[in-house]
């Protein structure tokens, strides 16, 4: 197993750093206070091949492996972590859903819109009274003719006004049925299908948030993915993925948090001498670097046996677990070592710290992670 970067990834962290200093870095502050989803900035991203990354080219992606998708989060991550949910929302969760489960219609008919940025998708699985839960969900889809009818909401959804194409999942069985739950693709535009943004969040404010509405919303057969009753354990597949993609955004923001602070400590002068200087100082930075690296492997790991078609549940666990506490642990001491400067928006500390707390939360929170750890170990 090698960790070094391939040609690919280096060449995707390049233009993904150039690309980031470029169109997000200046921006993200104002998106950040606006609570502004830069639909243009996707879009472009998107002509890089950036939102169908693992996906192959037949179907119009850019046919890399998870190793380049992670490189390419770390360096998203390290500028705007709200711009990196993004795309990582996109990529393994709407996209990745239809990519691994869907029929070859469905691959043909959306993923090359999706890849190419032309569609922005979004993934609904959490509702207003159903998080870590999802098995008591009261969305539900009753069969009439050749169509599903849609009822509920689901909330916590990233791109869920913007999104074109959405993948949810809906109970169509009795409730605590693993086999009970069925994954539909849902276009934006269908009657009684609606979303209402989500405001004042704390973290990730460049990334939109929604909750998602369906009134008697009315979906044909052919928009079921994979078998009736099959959602739930597809759900559960792709959160396996999608945690290698919240891990690669933690592992950016904590970078991001963790060289903004080596570049203070060497300029901020105290007692006649820059304070990376001062042991207090030092030995911070040092914990920083080392738990930053460790969360890297971790997830690059976890990458590896994605792109290998290997049991990941517990690895991919292991790496958003690891890497999402150590994003906030770094936009802490972040915000310790800048003082007041780092209290305030004028530096970025604080927006590092706001960001990683959502990493400890989305796509499973530390928690569930510690479930999923647990039950693996002691089977």
């Amino acid at each position: 197993m090698n960790f070094a970067k391939n040609e690919n990834q280096l060449m995707i962290e390049q233009m993904v750093r150039d690309f980031a200093e470029k169109e997000i870095r200046p921006n993200r502050n104002k998106w950040d206070e606006e609570e502004h989803f830069p639909v243009d900035v996707m879009k472009k991203m998107g002509e890089l091949g950036l939102l169908g990354i693992y996906i192959p080219e037949e179907y119009g992606g850019s046919g890399f492996s998870y190793d380049e998708y992670v490189t390419a989060l770390i360096e998203l991550g390290k500028v705007c972590g709200g711009v990196g949910l993004s795309v990582a929302a996109h990529n393994s969760l709407c996209t990745g859903h239809i990519y691994y489960h869907g029929t070859e219609e469905q691959k043909k008919k959306y993923l090359p819109k999706l890849a190419s940025g032309e569609f922005i998708g979004a993934w609904g699985l959490t509702e207003p009274n159903t998080g870590s839960d999802a098995m008591r969900m009261k969305t539900t889809a009753v069969k009439e003719g050749n169509e599903w009818v849609i009822n509920g909401a689901k909330n916590w959804i990233t791109h869920g006004l913007s999104g074109d194409v959405a993948v949810v999942l809906v109970r169509t069985g009795e409730l605590l049925d693993s086999k009970g739950i069925t994954a539909f693709i849902i276009e934006k535009g269908m009657p009684g299908f609606s979303a209402v943004k989500i405001k004042d969040k704390l973290g990730v404010r460049a990334s939109e948030t929604a909750e998602l509405i369906f009134d008697n919303v009315r979906v044909p057969e052919e928009n079921v993915i994979g078998e009736v009753g099959m959602g739930f354990i597809q759900a559960m597949q792709v959160l396996d993925g999608g945690r290698i993609s919240i891990a690669a955004l933690s592992c950016g923001v904590a970078r991001g948090a963790y060289e903004a602070s080596v570049q203070y400590a060497k300029e901020r002068e105290q007692f006649g001498k820059p304070i990376a200087q001062f042991q207090g100082i030092s030995f911070k930075l040092a914990d920083m670097a080392t738990q930053v690296k460790a969360a890297e492997l971790l997830t690059y790991n976890a990458a590896y046996l994605k792109n290998n078609k290997m049991p990941l549940t517990k690895e991919g666990a292991y790496a958003k677990y690891f890497a999402s506490e150590v994003a906030v642990m770094c936009g802490n001491e972040a915000v310790q070592i800048m003082g007041g400067y780092g209290y305030t928006k004028e530096y970025p500390a604080e927006k590092y710290l706001r960001d990683a707390k959502l990493m400890t939360i989305g796509e499973g929170t530390s928690e569930i992670q510690k479930v999923v750890i647990s039950r693996e170990i002691l089977k």
